[in-house]
C-alpha cells in the first residue's frame, strides 16, 4: 500500500509539473511569436524559424559536436568546483579559523566579474583549452563555499551531542549526520553553479572562439544570421533543462524531504 502510495504521488507530481511545463512553453512562444511580429525576423525571428535552423543545424552535423563540447567544458568545471567547494567550505564551517581565514578570499573571488576572470583565461591558457574550464571553476568555486560553509555552521549541536552520548562511530556520524545536513544546504548552490556553469563555458567560447556553442554563436553574429543565433541558445538551454530534469531534480525530491523533516523538527524543539 505505501508503495502504490508513492507511486501515485509522484506519478501525480509528475503530472502536474509536465502541465506547468507545457502551459509555460506555451505562453513563451505565443510572447515569442507576438515580438516577432512586431520587431521583425532581424531582430527576433519566430519560434518556427528557430526551430527550423536548430533542425538545419543538426542535419548538417554541427550541434552535436558542439554541444558535447560545451558540455565537456561546463561539467568538468563544474564537477571541480562542486567537489573542491564542499571539501572546503565543510572545512571552513566547521572550523572557526577556517572559515576566518577563506571569508575574505570568498568575498574577493565573488567580486570579480565573470567576464574578467574569461579575459583572463583566455591570455593564461590561449591555445590549451582550458580557459572556459578554468572560468567555470574560478567563478562558481566561491557560491558552492558558501552553500558548504552555510550547511556546516548550522548542524544541530544536540544531534551531534547524542550521537557522541551514544557513542556512534566517526563513519556514521559522518555518513548519517554531516552528510546530509550539508547536502541540505550545498544542493541549491549547486543548482545555481550548474546553470552559471553553462553561461560561463558558453561566454569563454563565444570571446575565445573555440569549438562549442559559443563558437556557433559568434559564427552567427558575424554573418548577421539572428535564427541561427536563437538556435544555438536553444540548444543550450535544452541541454541545460535535460540536465536539470534527469540529474538534478531526482537529487532535490531526495533531499527535501529530508530537509523537511529537519526543519520541522527543529520547530517542535523551539515550541
Amino acid at each position: 500500500m505505501a508503495t502504490t502510495a508513492w507511486i501515485g504521488r509522484v506519478t501525480a507530481a509528475f503530472l502536474w509539473r509536465g502541465w506547468a511545463v507545457l502551459v509555460s512553453l506555451c505562453l513563451l512562444a505565443a510572447l515569442w511569436q507576438v515580438g516577432h511580429e512586431v520587431y521583425g525576423g532581424l531582430v527576433l525571428p519566430s519560434p518556427m524559424d528557430t526551430l527550423r535552423a536548430l533542425g538545419a543545424l543538426v542535419a548538417e552535423g554541427v550541434a552535436l559536436p558542439a554541444a558535447l563540447e560545451t558540455a565537456r567544458d561546463a561539467l568538468m568545471g563544474f564537477g571541480l568546483a562542486a567537489v573542491a567547494g564542499v571539501l572546503i567550505g565543510a572545512a571552513a564551517g566547521l572550523s572557526v579559523t577556517v572559515g576566518r581565514l577563506l571569508e575574505p578570499l570568498v568575498r574577493f573571488f565573488l567580486g570579480v566579474p565573470a567576464i574578467a576572470w574569461v579575459v583572463l583565461a583566455l591570455i593564461w591558457f590561449a591555445g590549451s583549452g582550458l580557459a572556459a574550464v578554468f572560468t567555470v571553476v574560478v567563478t562558481t568555486l566561491p557560491v558552492v563555499i558558501i552553500g558548504a560553509m552555510q550547511g556546516a555552521r548550522t548542524l544541530d549541536g544536540e544531534v551531534l551531542d547524542m550521537a557522541r552520548a551514544f557513542r556512534a562511530p566517526l563513519g556514521v556520524r559522518i555518513v548519517d549526520i554531516y552528510v546530509p545536513h550539508i547536502l541540505s544546504y550545498v544542493f541549491p548552490a549547486l543548482a545555481t553553479a550548474m546553470g552559471l556553469s553553462w553561461k560561463l563555458a558558453v561566454m569563454a567560447e563565444v570571446l575565445g572562439g573555440t569549438a562549442g556553442i559559443g563558437e556557433g554563436l559568434s559564427l552567427a553574429r558575424v554573418n548577421i544570421d539572428t535564427a541561427d543565433a536563437m538556435a544555438w541558445i536553444l540548444l543550450a538551454l535544452i541541454m541545460l533543462l535535460s540536465l536539470e530534469g534527469l540529474v538534478m531534480d531526482p537529487l532535490r525530491r531526495r533531499l527535501e524531504p529530508w530537509r523537511a523533516t529537519r526543519g520541522q523538527a527543529a520547530r517542535e524543539r523551539r515550541s
